[in-house]
């Protein structure tokens, strides 16, 4: 059974708060499993690499397990920094 564009009608998950979709480089391979899953074709191949078209990914979750080298993942957009007199207590 292969992998199938799901219908782009789906209702979008809500955005997971204060984090993007991100690629390990490293990792992927460029098979497409997750450009193929993809609902709303926020994902793209490249040159053997995905493409992720933030504004457009709704953080379904379908694309992460599909990828068979675990290279998407959510990543936090915004760093918490420790006050150094926080930090040397």
């Amino acid at each position: 059974m292969g992998l199938s564009r799901k219908n782009n009608s789906q209702t979008p998950m809500a955005r997971r708060a204060g984090e993007i979709l991100s690629l390990d480089e490293g990792r992927c391979f460029g098979c497409a499993a997750c450009v193929a899953i993809c609902p709303v074709d926020a994902l793209d191949l490249s040159d053997l690499l995905v493409i992720i078209d933030e504004p457009t990914c709704t953080h379904c979750d379908l694309c992460i397990p599909a990828c068979p080298v675990h290279a998407l993942f959510f990543d936090k957009t915004e760093t918490t920094t420790i006050p150094p007199e926080v930090k040397n207590k």
